[in-house]
């Protein structure tokens, strides 16, 4: 574990993200070369790159992997191989949006590649294209019909495509949300703790109704942590307990660092839930002096999502002007129902559980405005103050917009109870956006989303009084990097994310006169079980 000031430190390594896209289709330059214009020290040279690219990509650093193949198709940009392997590194690095236009290249290039509709398959796949996906493994099994895996991934795509079709369709009849149903079927005396049930005991309160107390968290989640579970009505009591608290919040969430008190702001956990247990050990359990702030995507991926996210949800419940969550973009329907919280969910604790996390998901805000309340420490020159002359951030899952002028007013006013991100809009630029190196804006490289540089940051923190955006929604392999000359910082908790990647986990403490501290700190054990192990049967290796 490391920690270090934003006084006197300089940022991290570069953030993990490869370099942008060479490989935006259809590339003119591409259709005009001919075979004869690649010489032969050329594809020596490409030879070489890709030999390097290969051994980086085995190693799992996937950045350098990315360079490297970029390298090797700038000597030879005709070897549809090359772009097929950087498309691999892209979704590895879950660039979808590059490696989506680096596999289309390749099909450009071999129209009867197989790898590269399979790889071009995985990007329309985690960007939520069912039919596009669908057509591109039904091209894959036409050129290889004995390929019974891909036949099993097709079959599980339509499957997601049928029944997403048919919720919506369910979902315009029915009228009551999941919380009021919820609630509906414990006054009906459906939904009773198991008379067998031995663990940590939900107390009530004297009139009968159930309550929440600290020595009930603390035992809930060493029940968790030794594999056991709780029953679904304290499952539904926590839910609905915080759930009564995000429904009255505004889509954005200020809150005051008084003096002597600090606030935590948390990135990706995804379910990681024995990680998740030690970055509490170094955050300290939320109280009167300290704040948690979770910036979103506490499931999917990991395989304890359902511990992770009722353990957060608990403690929202148990201190409300303590506990903060914003949602991510995995707090969404389509995102759990491909990555693995759907199934999670319905194995441990049934449908209609599901269908009231999915409910109060939407409740979640959308970001949180954290501001001191003592004058800022050292010089401020540079510095970007509120209207009051202090240091305050936008903190937010994703990241800022595509177009100027956006206010924090039109943040707090936007309607989000019982609405989905989609693809576009505000809500979903929020959720889904990412910065970038190169000024202006530019295509995600995710596919869903833009991307905005440095100068669009400055201009948002200008208009708005905000001392710097904090974000998450990306892996870094510090746990954290500082971009934009200091005014865009991504935070990312989930260490040695999926298992593969390799990188530490951070937070981000902020004091009442708006000073930063950073802490890294490395995965921990967990039993043995993979990421992703609840979702779609077929498609978890596809999707990691």
């Amino acid at each position: 574990m490391a920690s270090s000031s934003d006084a006197s430190s300089p940022p991290p390594s570069s953030p993990s993200a490869s370099t942008p896209a060479s490989s935006q289709p259809p590339s003119p330059a591409l259709s005009k070369l001919t075979l004869q214009d690649i010489t032969d020290d050329a594809r020596a040279e490409a030879a070489s790159f890709k030999a390097a690219a290969n051994k980086a990509f085995t190693a799992h650093d996937f950045n350098r992997a990315a360079d490297l193949y970029t390298e090797a198709i700038e000597k030879n940009p005709l070897d549809a191989t090359l772009w097929c392997n950087r498309a691999y590194a892209r979704i590895k690095l879950e660039e979808h949006g590059y490696g989506l236009s680096d596999a289309s290249a390749a099909i450009e290039l071999d129209p009867k590649y197989a790898k590269a509709y399979y790889r071009r398959a995985t990007c329309y796949l985690q960007t939520l294209r069912y039919k596009q996906a669908i057509a591109d493994f039904k091209k894959l099994l036409s050129l290889e019909p004995q390929n019974q895996l891909v036949r099993m991934q097709l079959d599980s795509t339509q499957k997601i495509l049928r029944k997403m079709e048919f919720e919506k369709a369910i979902e315009m009849e029915e009228e009551k949300n999941a919380a009021e149903r919820c609630a509906e079927i414990i006054a009906e005396g459906g939904c009773d703790v198991d008379k067998g049930y031995t663990g940590p005991v939900l107390p009530k309160t004297e009139d009968g109704n159930f309550t929440i107390n600290l020595e009930f968290v603390r035992d809930m989640i060493q029940w968790f942590k030794d594999g056991k579970s709780i029953p679904r009505r304290y499952v539904w009591e926590i839910v609905l307990g915080a759930h009564s608290y995000f429904a009255q919040d505004d889509s954005l969430v200020e809150v005051d660092i008084e003096d002597g008190t600090t606030i935590d702001v948390i990135g990706d956990v995804h379910g990681q839930y024995y990680d998740y247990l030690h970055l509490l050990s170094l955050t300290g359990e939320p109280n009167e002096k300290h704040a948690l702030l979770m910036n979103g995507d506490l499931v999917d991926r990991g395989s304890w999502s359902i511990e992770v996210i009722i353990t957060a949800l608990a403690w929202k419940w148990l201190y409300p002007t303590r506990m903060y969550i914003n949602r991510g973009n995995h707090e969404a329907k389509e995102m759990n129902r491909t990555y693995g919280f759907e199934g999670e969910a319905k194995h441990k604790f049934g449908e209609q559980t599901y269908k009231l996390f999915a409910h109060v998901f939407t409740t979640m805000p959308l970001a949180t405005l954290v501001s001191a309340t003592k004058p800022p420490a050292g010089p401020t020159n540079k510095t970007i103050l509120s209207p009051e002359g202090r240091k305050r951030y936008f903190v937010v899952h994703g990241g800022l917009f595509s177009k100027d002028g956006v206010t924090l007013d039109d943040i707090r006013k936007i309607k989000r109870i019982g609405q989905q991100p989609g693809q576009e809009g505000i809500m979903c630029e929020l959720l889904w956006t990412d910065p970038q190196e190169l000024p202006g804006r530019g295509p995600s490289k995710r596919g869903v989303g833009i991307a905005f540089g440095p100068d669009v940051t400055k201009r948002w923190c200008e208009a708005n009084g905000v001392t710097g955006v904090i974000r998450s929604h990306e892996v870094r392999q510090d746990g954290y990097s500082i971009e934009h000359d200091g005014l865009c910082t991504t935070v990312f908790s989930a260490p040695n994310y999926v298992d593969q990647a390799g990188n530490k986990g951070a937070f981000i403490r902020i004091d009442a006169a708006g000073t930063q501290e950073y802490t890294q700190f490395d995965a921990q054990p967990h039993p043995p079980m993979k990421p992703m192990a609840y979702a779609s049967s077929g498609l978890a290796n596809l999707l990691m």
